[in-house]
């Protein structure tokens, strides 16, 4: 008789769903390894039939859609709190440790932002298996193909925000078998993988952004969909930030978007903006969905709307809902002053507004700062949207092998232009510092409180300068704990995965 073993943790729980092996190369090309594969041949039957398929597929979907505290608040706490353009909002170390970088092993969001996206994977790894095995055989390849490029996009999206957030990553591609007593030595690997390289992650992701790209649905007007124009843009990102760039990819996808249609909207405005009075008994939907410059987003109608909106200040379609205690992602006198500095009065407008209320954390309580781009819990949440690959394009202009500052500048004056603020001057134009510096300070205008700020620090080396400058110069924040440096870059490993599974290996200085 075999004995079963059981797997503690919930590391362990999103690797009985999917594992992998990592006795091979990552390869560029589609092939059974980036696709996945089935360590039990005898099992390999996930789905009895299309309904089954289709179900899995409508459930990974609705994950993405109702795991905004991981995918929207987590990752603003990272990128707006860690970086210099928001303060923790509320006192408790679980805001107050990313904003003072006092980060470690035990960090809450670390350490649940990790089991989520591992567990993540791993239900898009037993899909991407399990669709091209339905035991009916009523799914067609082509049918098989759609579906499956959908999960790969969604299965590279997560692995590219773990890839940033910790750099070398267990990368999962296989549902492993059960450990029994006759073979639990050489399934051990399969359930406690080692980390691939960074570099090796990139290579999953793009295989799967590749793969995705050939099958996946062409984009529509529905922008909640993982169609391909979302695999164009995640490619363009990728290009940008992988270890090695490749400047001219992220210029090819971006130009393949613009092709298709994508472009800004007349007003930035037109992205956030609700409609209605602001303030009790109406339904605060947004004025504008879908739009030409959304890409990959998240829609919550009247019926079913998002808590997100009440983590971050008022909830306008309920005045007073959880208006009782202080706010996350508490917009910083920094980022304030740097939209003052240029006359940014737009982006300004919608991305903070104030409020008086019953604390005075960061602000004076009767004309407090609060985070404002997702205003009603009916808001759409976006994930991709043209402005940021757009800006990208001009990163590959300044940085690429072939430096074009006119279209860099270009297209940083078409973001400027939108925005209501004064174009670059001929200096800034002719001078590529000067230019790059424009380029940093639009991306961090253009996005603020979206999340990117500190992976565009982190991507551009420009941390610890950063850093330094905003705890200089911005009396609001709190002393930080433990100096930026090239160490602070990556997120600490959780030290709950550090103690289940020996193969993984902690990030240097933690």
């Amino acid at each position: 008789m075999k004995n079963k073993y059981i797997i503690p943790g919930i590391l362990a729980m999103s690797l009985m769903t999917a594992s992998c092996s990592l006795d091979y190369e990552p390869v560029s090309d589609y092939s059974d390894v980036t696709e996945g594969t089935i360590d039990n041949p005898e099992e390999e039957v996930v789905y009895q039939n299309r309904a089954d398929a289709e179900s899995a597929l409508t459930a990974l979907y609705e994950d993405f859609r109702g795991n905004q505290n991981f995918l929207q608040l987590d990752w603003l706490l990272i990128g707006d709190v860690h970086s210099d353009n928001a303060y923790a909002g509320t006192t408790g170390s679980e805001v107050v440790d990313p904003a003072t970088n006092d980060l470690n092993g035990t960090t809450l969001c670390v350490n649940r932002d990790w089991d989520y996206y591992m567990l993540q994977a791993a239900k898009c790894t037993k899909f991407i298996v399990g669709v091209g095995a339905v035991g009916d055989n009523s799914l067609t390849q082509d049918e098989v193909n759609t579906m499956r490029a959908q999960a790969e996009i969604l299965r590279a999206f997560i692995w590219f925000r773990m890839v940033r957030m910790w750099g070398n990553i267990p990368i999962v591609t296989t549902i492993p078998r059960d450990i029994t007593s006759e073979n639990i030595s050489e399934s051990y690997e399969s359930y406690f993988p080692a980390q691939n390289t960074e570099a090796e992650a990139y290579q999953y992701i793009l295989a799967d952004l590749e793969d995705a790209l050939r099958y996946a649905p062409n984009g529509t007007g529905d922008k909640t969909r993982f169609s391909k124009d979302v695999a164009r843009a995640l490619l363009a990102k990728v290009y940008a930030e992988k270890p090695v760039r490749d400047y001219a990819k992220v210029i090819q996808y971006v130009d393949e978007l613009t092709s298709a249609g994508y472009g800004l909207c007349p007003e930035y405005g037109d992205l956030f903006n609700i409609d209605g009075a602001v303030k009790d008994g109406f339904t605060a939907t947004p004025l504008y969905t879908n739009t030409k410059e959304s890409i990959l987003e998240v829609h919550y109608p009247v019926g079913s709307g998002n808590w997100a909106s009440w983590m971050y200040g008022r909830c306008l379609e309920d005045w007073d809902n959880s208006f009782s205690w202080a706010k996350w992602i508490t917009p910083s006198r920094d980022l304030l002053a740097a939209f003052d500095k240029v006359g940014d009065v737009k982006r300004k407008e919608q991305t903070v507004v104030y409020y008086e209320c019953g604390w005075s954390n960061y602000y004076p309580s009767d004309n407090y700062a609060f985070m404002y781009k997702v205003r009603s819990g009916y808001s759409n949440i976006f994930f991709l949207r043209y402005d940021d690959v757009l800006l990208l394009k001009a990163e590959a202009l300044l940085n690429g092998e072939n430096v074009d500052l006119a279209g860099a500048a270009a297209i940083i004056d078409q973001i400027r232009e939108r925005a209501g603020v004064a174009k670059l001057t001929a200096a800034e134009k002719g001078n590529r510092q000067s230019l790059f510096n424009a380029y940093v300070n639009e991306r961090r205008l253009e996005l603020a409180c979206e999340g990117e700020r500190w992976y565009d620090l982190v991507r551009l080396d420009l941390v610890e300068e950063a850093m330094a400058a905003a705890q200089r110069n911005d009396p609001g924040r709190l002393p930080i704990a433990v100096p930026y440096t090239a160490n602070s870059y990556l997120l600490p490993i959780p030290q709950s995965v550090l103690d289940t599974n020996p193969n993984v290996v902690q990030n240097p200085g933690y």
